[in-house]
């Protein structure tokens, strides 16, 4: 494929930096046109975390007759009107609701059925009256000391689900919820898109695998594994190619296969401005429409690719650990979500505690910066407090004593000690 133009360059040669909001626009708008991959029936116990491929509707009520919520006294609801602690009314027990069991018969007036939670209401009974509202006066006969309305302590038949009701819609991701709803509609297989296959690997010749010992002038691959790790946390299915060179040949042919196998592709290290960081240049001639983005307005992760093979993203992330990170955490953790089956947004989905911050932090204008945060509580306040965990962008263990992170947003020059912040949970 020809070299063709694939954006506007700054005056060091780079892609021209994009804003956050921008970028991430941008990201959207291809992944609009691609659509999630194919879909395969798995066994209900392995659906976990797994995006349904096509939604459920219930093919019977849930639950099937009505139940009893309470233990207790299966009764008709008009035979218990009036009864209070000074006036109870009498009813006999004439028989009992087995577990397991549908009553084929119902008690007579006046009379009622014992019956545990979760027992099926015998015909001819609408409401459950609760032990705790009863006097047992032998084993044949109640008082009942307060009244019960038709319907109460009963979970009428249709209640959780009716039939024909749209349970859960195409692209929902299975919790052990979704999967116990399921299994009591009796679903024991299920669609599912199909895990996301994801080619990673690293760049640069400082690089080595981390189950050698680096020589003088050499480092450990982390990023390899923490990125397989965290593609494999989102329920995508990673394959490391191991370590291209900072050599064109090198680099485009390891690309290439991780092109070919997957569906998509992420590699760190070769995307900063140098005479011998080729990633821009390669994906500009390897894939079609190229490179939509290099560079985005953020700290940590600024030096970041998104591009596009055909209907394949491609990310490059920088080689400094925290920033490949943080990065993968804003745009590859969105687009991994939305090949799997779930069209959501692109900011990630995070657990978020408010918490009050400890010292001032500064940032500058313009730019959306990531502060890592570890979270300690107050018992006096009652409330988490934030305390940043600072440190450059290749120390690892700032992230591994961090418990998440706080956003200073653009337009802002940093954030003031005692600001109560929203911190976003690592997973």
């Amino acid at each position: 494929m020809q070299n063709k133009k694939t954006s506007q360059k700054d005056m060091l040669g780079r892609s021209a930096i994009l804003p956050l909001k921008v970028a991430l626009e941008k990201l959207r708008q291809h992944l609009d046109l691609v659509a999630a991959t194919g879909e395969e029936i798995v066994p209900l116990e392995e659906g976990l975390n797994r995006f349904l491929a096509q939604a459920i509707t219930a093919e019977e009520d849930l639950p099937p007759h009505p139940r009893s919520t309470m233990d207790g006294f299966a009764v008709k609801a008009a035979d218990s009107f009036g009864a209070a602690e000074s006036r109870p009314v009498y009813l006999k027990i004439s028989g009992e609701v087995p577990m397991g069991t549908m009553p084929g018969s119902g008690p007579a007036s006046l009379e009622c059925y014992k019956i545990a939670t979760g027992g099926f209401l015998p015909p001819g009974t609408d409401a459950v009256i609760m032990l705790e509202h009863t006097i047992e006066v032998d084993s044949t006969l109640i008082e009942l000391i307060k009244a019960v309305s038709p319907g109460e302590n009963v979970l009428a038949a249709g209640d959780d689900l009716q039939k024909g009701d749209i349970v859960l819609t195409a692209g929902k991701k299975l919790r052990p919820q979704e999967l116990g709803l399921l299994a009591g509609l009796g679903y024991t297989k299920i669609a599912v898109h199909k895990n996301i296959r994801i080619g990673i690997f690293s760049t640069g010749d400082e690089i080595v695998p981390f189950q050698e010992t680096p020589g003088p002038g050499k480092i450990r691959d982390m990023n390899g594994v923490n990125l397989g790790a965290m593609s494999r946390q989102l329920g995508a299915s990673p394959k490391y190619y191991g370590i291209a060179a900072d050599v064109e040949s090198s680099f485009a042919a390891v690309m290439q296969e991780a092109l070919d196998e997957n569906d998509l592709v992420l590699f760190s290290g070769s995307s900063s401005v140098g005479t011998r960081d080729l990633g821009e240049q390669i994906i500009a001639r390897l894939a079609e429409p190229g490179v939509i983005v290099h560079g985005v307005a953020i700290k940590p992760g600024k030096p970041v690719i998104i591009a596009f093979s055909g209907n394949k993203p491609i990310f490059g992330l920088p080689g400094h650990p925290v920033s490949a990170a943080v990065a993968f955490d804003l745009f590859v953790r969105p687009a991994i979500t939305d090949l799997s089956g779930q069209r959501g947004q692109l900011l990630p989905q995070k657990r978020v505690v408010q918490a009050q911050l400890k010292r001032n932090l500064n940032s500058a204008a313009g730019r959306t910066d990531f502060v890592r945060i570890r979270l300690s509580s107050s018992p006096e306040a009652q409330s988490y407090e934030a305390h940043p965990v600072l440190g450059k962008s290749g120390a690892l263990s700032t992230m591994v004593k961090a418990d998440g992170y706080v956003i200073i947003a653009e337009n802002s020059q940093g954030l003031y000690e005692d600001d109560t912040v929203d911190v976003f949970l690592f997973d």
